[in-house]
């Protein structure tokens, strides 16, 4: 015993320096691994968002031409005009219309981390990838939605 009453070699509560630290780097690689593969959810969902409003939009176009006999309105634009854009939207939609065809073009927001991304769909149903970051493989005649060239 010494004086005061405190056992030599008692401990206190608490964690050292040593062990803070593993836990640090236990934490900070879950976490690199962790992020990236949210990420790469995140960009997969809102792609496939952007392709189901394409699928949308061509179905509205052809019920406009089964009623009208043509895809463009009064002032030869698109019979059903692209929905405003909404601030949770990570692609803006754009038509470009004949009276016997069109196209509607799905652009990504670069303010949403998607700029590199843009899918179309036309008057006969044609999907295409028109651009994609780099690293990503493209797929023909379909919408890529991964970085390993997997589509829809």
């Amino acid at each position: 015993m010494s004086a005061g009453g405190h056992t030599i070699g008692a401990r206190r509560g608490g964690f050292t320096l040593l062990e803070t630290m593993v836990v640090v780097t236990i934490v900070a690689t879950l976490a690199s691994i962790a992020l990236p593969s949210y990420a790469g959810y995140v960009k997969r969902s809102r792609i496939l968002e952007a392709v189901a409003r394409l699928s949308d939009a061509r179905a509205r176009m052809e019920e406009y031409y089964l009623d009208q006999r043509t895809y463009i309105d009064d002032a030869g634009l698109c019979g059903v005009a692209p929905p405003p854009s909404q601030a949770a939207d990570a692609f803006a939609l754009a038509c470009d219309a004949t009276a016997t065809t069109f196209r509607y073009k799905a652009t990504g927001l670069s303010g949403k981390g998607m700029d590199a991304f843009v899918y179309a769909i036309d008057h006969t149903g044609a999907r295409s990838t028109v651009s994609l970051p780099f690293g990503w493989s493209v797929t023909a005649d379909c919408w890529t939605i991964r970085a390993d060239g997997l589509c829809v």
